[in-house]
């Protein structure tokens, strides 16, 4: 069958009206759609953009007047009033779009998770924690999870924290072994205000299952051991804690000294601080290792504080070897307007401090009671960072 040019030729100049025709009403279509669009919801993006957020919800509540139904508009003015603090409005928009039967169950899942947001920032914790667990199972789990373990640690709920923690750690979404460590210390200490020793020794051996590099649970399991006149055994704790957590072991170097000197085990102590004090200086070293010596032996220990300061700069022990040399002549005695000056410069030298947000303290956190954030205080004072 031989093909017909006549109807080919005839057929293009159909095909590119149909072509123009479509175009035409596609154009047409989408003109209707930003004329069915509210303007007011142009005007609120135009309000946040400027940072008037103020004018922008005024301009959302317009919107949603208009079109009910858009579930975007719903999510930002919620998200608006929360950002300002509103938080009763920004619960009545997302439980409005949770009882709407025509929503998807993507934004269904969306308008809970923005719920449980709400909860959380108003400080509605028990509301929040169910909003929370609404959420797992669903693509927020991990993020509920998280949120869960934050509500948990700030009610001081430790257990419920070890699940969640367990939860997440069996889930490959990061390593909360030390978390849960820190959760059985808590718990362990909680055991020894009621008087429940042997609760809290439980507590204690399971943070240590869990994680044996835990310096918090070793050194309390130490005290724990030693309150119950056992020296031997919390003297071989702290030992321990050289070999699973050096870095921690200036928090415990002047009670090994103290303890290795109750049972007899100097040398050994001795041994221990000198090697720590040659791999990374501290003045915790240099304090211990100074308790272990002769207390009238002040040639010892300002020898002691020269070998420190050849290796790491530190007015403190500068400051202590100062004192020594004092000592040791009277004649040559600093004035008292020098000491006390000295001893003034040398006191927030003697603070820890947080990696994460440098709140200070004379005492050592586990958990930075300004930021919140675990083990960010360093086991060295300021003078030794």
């Amino acid at each position: 069958m031989e093909l017909d040019l006549t109807w080919v030729l005839l057929g293009l100049p159909l095909a590119f009206v149909g072509g123009w025709l479509a175009s035409r009403f596609d154009i047409r279509q989408w003109r209707m759609e930003n004329r069915s669009a509210p303007k007011s919801y142009f005007r609120g993006l135009n309000f946040l953009l400027n940072e008037q957020q103020d004018e922008a919800i005024d301009a959302f509540i317009e919107a949603v007047q208009q079109d009910p139904d858009t579930t975007e508009l719903h999510f930002a003015l919620g998200n608006l009033f929360r950002s300002r603090g509103d938080y009763d409005r920004a619960v009545r928009v997302h439980q409005h779009l949770l009882q709407r039967a025509d929503l998807s169950r993507a934004d269904h899942e969306r308008a809970q998770h923005a719920l449980s947001l709400d909860f959380t920032r108003a400080g509605l914790l028990d509301r929040a924690e169910a909003s929370l667990r609404l959420l797992l199972g669903t693509p927020y789990e991990s993020e509920a999870q998280v949120t869960l373990l934050a509500l948990y640690e700030r009610t001081s709920d430790w257990a419920h924290a070890i699940e969640v923690a367990r939860q997440l750690e069996s889930a490959n979404r990061g390593s909360f072994k030390s978390r849960m460590a820190h959760y059985h210390c808590e718990l362990a200490a909680d055991a020894t205000q009621k008087n429940q020793p042997i609760e809290a020794r439980t507590h204690l051996e399971q943070a240590l299952a869990i994680c044996p590099e835990s310096a918090r649970a070793r050194l309390a399991l130490a005290q724990w051991l030693e309150d119950r006149s056992a020296p031997n055994e919390a003297c071989a704790q702290l030992e321990a804690l050289a070999q699973h957590s050096p870095g921690a072991l200036p928090l415990a170097a002047m009670r090994l000294a103290k303890l290795s000197a109750r049972v007899g085990r100097q040398a050994q102590a001795q041994v221990c601080l000198s090697q720590a004090q040659a791999q990374r200086p501290s003045l915790d070293y240099v304090e211990a290792l100074a308790s272990l010596l002769p207390a009238d032996d002040l040639a010892a220990q300002s020898a002691l504080c020269l070998d420190h300061l050849r290796q790491e700069p530190s007015l403190v022990v500068a400051t202590r070897w100062l004192d020594l040399q004092s000592a040791s002549q009277p004649g040559q005695a600093l004035p008292a307007e020098v000491t006390q000056a000295l001893q003034k410069a040398t006191t927030p030298l003697k603070r820890y401090r947080c990696a994460a947000c440098g709140f200070e303290a004379g005492i050592h956190f586990w958990q930075c009671p300004g930021c919140q954030t675990w083990d960010s205080y360093s086991p060295r004072r300021v003078d030794d960072l």
